[in-house]
Parts: structure tokens; sequence; C-alpha cells
């Protein structure tokens, strides 16, 4: 069965929001989707949602504008509203933009199929048919012209299709579009980013934005000690410490920084993660004289730095883990 047969087969339920999202009832109904199908994400227990998630889930409720989530590499903004997606059984169609990428390439293209020429839908043409979350992600690496082809898509309008004989597809009362970018849609004023371009004011203005920021300290030693309660929890507390102080280097915001100096490398919780795993499977290695914390840590993370910020990040570990002996 193809993608498009499964969402033809998609029910719609109505749920109880509280329920859903934070596991206790509140009397507001939300629609999701009875049946999930090959494009919905998959819940991850072990998730750590953002405080941003209140957002989400109200415009997840209501049918407002097209979203906008910006923040910082790293900080989780496409696995937020993936993760709230899979909590409604969305189906999600993603598209990762870039500057060669054109309106069509969301639409669809004919292809041949069985011997004979058809209309291929694309994931915007699938969500908006069918009912569905349309995920543009990276989209201020878009140029301006073609995100200016989602205008009238933008505003409620229905889709017309002209290599499809002019098919006009209205949206699905589930239909919803969402991107997530680095930006705010202003360009990059860091030197972070580069290839972002400043987005077109009319565009923008289109969209409900939203900041996406790295996790709460708290919340993060809470999850670590989730997945790695052996560690002590002196080690745990100085893992996320040493994550935020790092994240605060990739900005530029270190005390030491000058203005445009960053490094080439930044803390996910993912890699956050990573970092704390990888500690405990590598606590045996103690025996032989061989730090685990730092030697996990050039493999979450250091062999992705160049060789000074690798030399840094190393320099950093010996300042915030005074405990790392005792490890």
């Amino acid at each position: 069965m193809n993608l498009e047969d499964e969402l033809k087969q998609l029910n719609v339920i109505n749920v109880d929001a509280g329920e859903v999202f934070s596991g206790k009832k509140s009397g507001r109904m939300v629609k999701g989707f009875l049946n999930a199908v090959s494009c919905t994400p998959g819940v991850n227990p072990e998730y750590l949602f953002h405080d941003t998630m209140r957002d989400i889930a109200v415009w997840f409720m209501s049918h407002a504008d097209p979203l906008y989530l910006f923040g910082p590499t790293g900080s989780g903004k496409t696995s937020l509203i993936k993760q709230l997606a899979a909590k409604l059984k969305y189906p999600v169609l993603e598209v990762t933009a870039h500057g060669r990428m054109d309106f069509p390439d969301f639409v669809g293209h004919h292809s041949v199929q069985d011997g004979n020429m058809k209309f291929q839908y694309g994931p915007l043409a699938l969500a908006m048919k069918h009912g569905g979350l349309f995920l543009l992600n990276e989209i201020d690496l878009l140029d301006p012209a073609a995100a200016s082809g989602l205008n009238g898509i933008l505003d409620g309008e229905p889709l017309c299709i002209p290599e499809n004989g002019g098919e006009v597809v209205h949206a699905h009362p589930m239909f919803r579009l969402a991107a997530t970018a680095n930006t705010n849609g202003a360009a990059d004023t860091t030197g972070l980013y580069q290839g972002t371009l400043r987005q077109n004011l009319a565009f923008m203005d289109r969209f409900w934005l939203c900041e996406v920021g790295y996790p709460e300290k708290d919340a993060e030693v809470k999850l670590l000690g989730n997945i790695a309660g052996d560690l002590p929890e002196s080690i745990r507390e100085s893992m996320v410490e040493y994550a935020n102080e790092v994240r605060r280097l990739f900005m530029g915001m270190g005390d030491k920084q000058h203005y445009g100096e960053t490094i080439d490398v930044t803390f996910s919780t993912r890699t956050l993660i990573r970092w704390v795993d990888l500690t405990v499977k590598f606590q045996p290695l103690a025996k032989q004289g061989i730090q685990p914390v730092t030697y996990a840590l050039d493999r979450a993370l250091g062999f992705r730095a160049a060789p000074e910020t690798r030399v840094m990040l190393h320099e950093l570990a010996q300042r915030i883990f005074p405990q790392l002996a005792d490890a």
C-alpha cells in the first residue's frame, strides 16, 4: 500500500487535550487520528518536552495560522513538534529546504508508473488532500521567491496544480503547516548560520512564531537521572552544566568571547543523552586508568570538533569536573 492509500484510510477522532499532552484530563478536546500510518512519528517515552510545548499544543487545538519555530541548532525544534504530533497520531510529511528548492517540489511531479505517465503528489499536496502536518525544516535556507509560492496556502486558499490538469485541492480540516529555522526570518546576524536568507516580510507576517530554546537545567538533570541513575548525581549535574557552557560558547555568549567569536559544535539534548550513555558503557575503562567521562565526550561530540575546539572542550571538562578523579 502506498502512502496516499494509507492517508485515505485515516479516521479523525476527538481526544482530551490534557490527557494526551500531560496525562491529566482537562475537558478541552483536540482532534487527532485513530490510527497511525507509515509517516506518523513514533512516541519516544524518554523525550524531554520543552516548556514551549504549551504553545504548540494550543496550536494543534485551534485551526490557527501556520507555525514557525525558530531557535539555535540542537534545541529540538523538529523533534518537539514531531513528538507532539505523535501523541495525536498525526501524519508528518517532512521536507528539508535548500537553496535550489522550488515550490513545485512541494506539490508533485509526473512519473512513469506501470508504463504510463501519472502525476505523483508531493508532501504538501498529500497533506492538504488527506489531512496531515506538512513540516518544512530549515525554511530560512529557502529562496524567498520560492517561499512566496506558499503565500496563498498560508492564507487558507486552495492549491491549484496546473501540471495535473489544473486540479484544485482544498485544504482538509486536519491540514497543518509548520516550519522550523535557526533564525526568525530576519537573516542571521551572528555568523553562526551561513546560507540562511532574510525572508520576505509579507511571507513571515502569515506565521505564528514560536521560539524554542534549550531545555532548563533541572529538566535535563532529571532526564539523565532517569537514563543513568547509577552515575553519581554530581557527575550528571556537571554534565548538564558542561553542555550549557558549550551551548553558550556556540552562540557567542561565553564570558571571554568577543563579538562574532564562536565554536563549531554545540550540545543538543540528544548529544547529552549519548554522552551519558557512553559514559556508563565505558566505565570498565576506569580500571585501565582511562577516564570514562572524557573518553565518552570525544565519541559523543569532541571528534566532530575542529582540533582547537577539541582542546578547549577538554580544558573545559577539567574545569567543570573537579570530581573526575573519583568518577
